[in-house]
């Protein structure tokens, strides 16, 4: 086993670094040449079934930009089928539901995961990455039950959620039913990849910027304490992120987590002069890849400058690398932030 760079795992436990660690969410597939041709010949679905492409996929911005951590490809949608989720990854869609949530009854029929039969091959991938492949951490994932239920209840992507917020609404009782089976599945598949060897953890709720405070604090908090708190027990960092969502850093401050994941529309300083004292992650725009290298520099900088008023800070950008981004642009950038931050 190759040494392993642990500059990320000390930064998201808040300790002392000789340099800020990068990663980039989205890092593996869409914007790199060598994933565009694979993707000619393979689905996603097919990808993520074949250990040894899903291992090359995710360990390839490794090797290319020299980042601080991997992080595992696949989809947040991956263990729903093994609940009993008829869903289809649609190009140009999205996850796509054949049969949506409508009632506590579509609730109890939901199943449970055995992540060694139901998703061997997430697992293969993340031993083949650990065990011989990569000399980074590896960052395993899962969605967070908010997310998961919009696709679930809307039957696909969504962009007002206004089904979701009426079914949380309008039956209770069904919705916690439902966020305690996803968080049961969760739990269980977060622990099954750290045990294959994913060395830390984050969990997106990617659309949960959708809600109020107070409506977070009652239908979402109490799940995402439990997930978190019993994930605690596996001792590696867990990171929390979501988009649009700036309203909630606080509630994710209280649980029992090490990161709280920033998108681009919260400054690392702002969030530092409202309290939150964890490790903080992000949090470039990426749409700021596609300006001049001065501006994304500029930019980089401001944002390094903030993250090490501290420490506990790690570089990421405030939301997925799209299709668009030139990989020198993420490979000039990464050796930037190190460069920049070494001491």
């Amino acid at each position: 086993m190759r040494h392993l760079n642990d500059t990320f795992l000390k930064a998201a436990r808040g300790e002392k670094t000789d340099y800020t660690p990068v990663w980039y969410m989205r890092q593996a597939g869409r914007s790199q040449p060598e994933y565009r041709k694979l993707k000619e010949k393979y689905s996603l679905f097919e990808i993520t079934h074949q250990p040894e492409i899903c291992a090359y996929v995710t360990r390839l911005p490794v090797e290319q930009y020299d980042v601080d951590a991997a992080i595992l490809y696949k989809d947040i949608m991956t263990p729903l089928p093994s609940i009993g989720v008829d869903v289809d990854i649609k190009s140009g869609i999205g996850p796509v539901i054949s049969n949506p949530i409508r009632s506590m009854h579509d609730v109890e029929k939901l199943g449970e995961i055995d992540p060694e039969s139901d998703v061997p091959y997430v697992l293969e991938t993340i031993r083949l990455l650990t065990e011989e492949q990569l000399n980074v951490p590896l960052i395993g994932f899962a969605g967070a039950p908010f997310t998961l239920a919009s696709y679930m209840i809307e039957g696909g992507p969504s962009k007002n959620y206004n089904k979701t917020k009426a079914f949380m609404y309008a039956e209770p009782k069904a919705w916690f039913a439902l966020m305690n089976k996803l968080a049961d599945m969760t739990i269980t598949y977060v622990r099954s990849q750290v045990k294959a060897g994913a060395k830390a953890v984050q969990i997106f709720d990617s659309w949960v910027g959708a809600l109020n405070v107070a409506d977070y604090r009652t239908f979402i908090k109490p799940v995402m304490e439990r997930i978190f708190s019993e994930l605690r027990s596996e001792n590696v960092p867990l990171i929390m992120f979501g988009v649009g969502a700036s309203h909630l850093v606080q509630e994710w401050h209280d649980l029992p987590l090490d990161v709280v994941g920033l998108d681009w529309r919260m400054q690392i300083s702002e969030a530092r002069e409202m309290g939150l004292t964890k490790t903080l992650q992000g949090n470039l725009d990426p749409s700021i890849l596609l300006a001049p290298w001065d501006v994304i520099e500029e930019r980089a900088k401001a944002i390094l400058d903030q993250g090490m008023a501290l420490p506990g800070h790690i570089f990421n950008l405030g939301h997925g690398v799209f299709p668009e981004v030139n990989p020198d642009t993420l490979k000039r950038l990464t050796a930037f932030v190190h460069e920049y931050t070494s001491k």
